[in-house]
């Protein structure tokens, strides 16, 4: 397997490339990620600090926003995996006896309906929104913690039966984090950091600021880091680039990250395994929903060629490219059509950056995508690492 190759891409990924680094902001810095089988490229364009201008490295850390949900549903199959929960288990087993929230006993709300939107949960917990309204532009949640969520949720009410509908849920999952915690007895960094992150080799990703990462900024102003302590299982992670390329080779061949010989390291190759698997079946057309992950099929290639002769993947839509923890975030972007592979994927938006990860496993292709700068460029750069990705998965397919 190839090193990571560092630095200014060959020229025809560049070419590739080019069209997403400019959708990014241009004064927050961005870092890609791209594997192409045996082939891993890391680059980076801007600056970290705009201040001192120190430039975006491989190392620079972002904040990954909804992306953390992946890392919540690999932590829910490793524990299945393990024996220690079971997809089914209902929520009420690790909450304290007052704290379930409100829903039809004969169907409970389960684990896995946590990890796949189909809760019937809403998108935030009850109260949260009134607490942000001061802080709407610097640190919207850092004052609403656990204990606040457990007083909240007996009176968040849930819309339908638990495992009939897709819904997307920040509550949901950070809900999840909480009660994998739970059990295990451990917080919920710690408990990433014990059975995912440290196993994986990802050094440089966790809840906490720790080293300088990037930086944000609205209207000339710096903005603060993210902060989630009621629910970090739904955006509360900070990544670089080197960890998401392991992250993503993780994902794409179970034996590309050597893992410590341990009794335990099959539970986590059983888990990379089971959370790319679909478990809903995509109906009103969006994507099927696996454990964190989005799951679309490819549209076939349109047959009119491009300019260098090569056809092209048609333009999907994109409603909302911030699927964060905010209301302002939007849910999976829009429908496909015939199917010609499949991509698996998920958007981040924090208040300081938006991060994407896709791969297709069949292709054995993956895009990462970290950056920095205002959020409201994070839908241009969503739809260009979507469309990046389906021609990476093409034109990789074709050589």
């Amino acid at each position: 397997m190839n090193a990571p190759l560092y630095g200014p891409p060959d020229p025809e990924l560049d070419r590739l490339l080019r069209p997403l680094f400019r959708a990014a902001a241009p004064a927050g810095g961005a870092a890609v990620v791209v594997i192409r089988g045996d082939e891993r490229t890391v680059a980076c364009r801007g600056h970290a600090v705009r201040s001192t201008e120190r430039p975006v490295r491989a190392d620079t850390r972002f904040e990954l926003g909804s992306v953390t949900k992946t890392f919540t549903g690999l932590l829910l199959a490793e524990m299945a995996a393990r024996g220690e929960v079971d997809y089914d288990d209902p929520i009420d087993r690790y909450l304290p006896a007052d704290a379930a929230p409100g829903y039809p006993q004969e169907r409970p709300i389960t684990l896995l309906h946590l990890a796949t939107h189909t809760s019937g949960l809403p998108r935030l917990p009850d109260g949260v929104l009134p607490g942000q309204v001061p802080r709407w532009f610097t640190r919207p949640y850092a004052t609403f913690g656990p204990a606040h969520l457990l007083r909240a949720l007996p009176r968040t009410a849930v819309r339908g039966t638990p495992g009939t509908q897709v819904r997307y849920s920040n509550l949901g999952c950070g809900l999840l984090g909480l009660l994998l915690a739970n059990a295990a007895g451990q917080r919920y960094d710690d408990l990433l950091a014990a059975r995912v992150c440290g196993p994986l080799g990802l050094m440089d990703t966790s809840c906490g600021p720790g080293r300088e990462e990037d930086a944000g900024y609205r209207r000339g102003r710096r903005v603060p880091s993210f902060r989630l302590p009621a629910l970090p299982g739904a955006a509360a992670l900070r990544s670089t680039a080197d960890d998401m390329l392991r992250y993503l080779q993780a994902h794409l061949a179970l034996d590309a990250v050597p893992l410590p010989e341990r009794a335990d390291a099959a539970a986590l190759r059983t888990a990379l395994n089971e959370v790319r698997r679909p478990r809903t079946d995509g109906r009103r057309g969006g994507p099927r929903i696996c454990l964190g992950w989005n799951h679309r099929a490819l549209p076939a290639r349109v047959a009119e060629p491009r300019a260098a002769g090569k056809p092209v993947l048609p333009v999907l839509p994109v409603p909302g490219a911030s699927d964060g923890a905010g209301p302002d975030g939007a849910g999976p972007d829009g429908a496909g059509s015939a199917e010609a592979g499949e991509v698996v994927y998920h958007v981040g938006a924090a208040r300081r950056s938006t991060a994407f990860v896709g791969f297709s496993p069949r292709a054995q292709v993956g895009l990462a995508v970290l950056a920095g700068g205002q959020p409201l460029r994070s839908r241009a750069l969503v739809q260009s690492a979507h469309e990046t990705l389906r021609v990476l998965i093409a034109e990789f397919g074709e050589s």
